[in-house]
């Protein structure tokens, strides 16, 4: 199966007003993630970040709405001035990792002792 990929805002600074216009957004803060189903267990990674905007007058200025059509525009925001490729290929990698490890974590046991399981209380 292939890796189904999702942008998620997080939340976006705005001006209260510039240039002439309202709730200008300069700041992007977005979660980009994929995740691939294989063999009934799901494995998924991302990256995050921000990304800063500036509007100049007299360009096109779309107005802010709470909707899920301005998050596409943000979204295309994002795609234009970020490199979505890459960070797939980055997520995709992530996640073959995950799929099929090359590193593992190894203990003294003697050093970690397993915490001793919490009595049950009787009520």
């Amino acid at each position: 199966m292939a890796i189904s990929y999702k942008w998620t805002i997080n939340q976006m600074n705005a001006h209260i007003e510039s240039e002439g216009e309202q709730n200008v957004i300069f700041t992007v803060h977005w979660t980009y993630s994929g995740s691939e189903e294989v063999s009934g267990k799901n494995y998924q990674a991302s990256s995050i970040g921000a990304q800063s905007f500036t509007y100049v007058a007299g360009e096109p200025f779309v107005p802010y709405a709470d909707t899920e059509a301005f998050e596409l525009v943000v979204i295309g925001w994002l795609e234009g001035a970020l490199d979505t490729a890459a960070m797939a290929a980055n997520i995709a990698a992530q996640i073959q990792k995950q799929i099929t490890p090359i590193n593992e974590d190894l203990y003294f046991t003697w050093m970690n002792p397993p915490i001793p399981p919490i009595p049950p209380v009787d009520v």
